[in-house]
């Protein structure tokens, strides 16, 4: 484990599995007291912990659906009472329900709203008032953002306006020393991308990119990794598309 960030602070919400358990357990790698956080995941969530402490890193998990204002505002004051304050954001949770606009009901709206848009804007908000300065923010956003492809309307709206948000907090956050970037991953070997799709469109989405390849939960961690670390300290107001080159 890297001594490097000096027992800095990192929250990472939608931790408990894929790609938001592999920036956790990098970021703890990189030196980070890491906050697991969870929805309801409870078990999930507690591996992730003993896989990084058994690794020899710092972590706790952390209950918060980020969709309740209030759940989020709990979690930040039990992160500064645990460990004196937050250094670092990253926005993972989410999640994705597709179909044709047309047949997209209002549950599919509601919930992805609520969860992608609002749960990001929720813990903005609160990292907006409390990250130390040197803090950096990294949302997640998707390549869905750009290819737009069909049955991806409202999943991509959530994702834009997260977008929008990571630029707008940018500029609002001047001279407190704080970056705010999105990451945005392509097709990437997890749970909520593969659930539900047949082989054939699996191997087909896997040669789009020019690497041939599906991304790798460690893939996404490692950009997050850099722009979280001090090599990051001059990125601001980016969204990087770790997508293997599909767009």
């Amino acid at each position: 484990m890297s001594a490097t960030q000096n027992n800095k602070v990192a929250i990472v919400t939608g931790a408990a599995r894929g790609i938001g358990a592999a920036i956790a357990q990098r970021l703890a790698a990189d030196g980070f007291i890491v906050v697991v956080n969870y929805a309801g995941s409870a078990q999930a969530a507690e591996v992730v912990v003993q896989d990084i402490e058994r690794a020899g890193g710092t972590a706790i998990a952390a209950q918060a659906n980020v969709s309740d204002a209030a759940a989020v505002a709990r979690m930040f004051d039990a992160t500064e009472a645990a460990y004196g304050g937050v250094d670092v954001l990253v926005n993972n949770a989410g999640i994705m329900k597709l179909a044709n606009l047309a047949d997209s009901d209002d549950a599919l709206f509601d919930s992805q709203i609520a969860i992608n848009l609002k749960g990001t804007f929720n813990t903005l908000r609160e990292a907006a008032r409390r990250l130390r300065s040197g803090g950096r923010i990294v949302n997640l956003s998707s390549s869905v953002v750009g290819l737009y492809q069909p049955t991806y309307a409202v999943y991509a709206a959530t994702k834009a306006g997260v977008e929008a948000m990571t630029h707008v907090l940018t500029r609002e956050l001047r001279g407190r020393n704080i970056t705010v970037n999105t990451v945005a991953p392509g097709p990437t070997a997890t749970s909520l991308f593969l659930d539900g799709k047949p082989q054939d469109v699996i191997d087909r989405l896997a040669k789009l990119a020019p690497l041939e390849r599906l991304g790798q939960p460690e893939d996404i961690a490692a950009a997050v990794s850099v722009l979280a670390g001090p090599d990051g300290a001059w990125i601001n107001g980016q969204t990087i598309r770790v997508n293997g080159g599909i767009i």
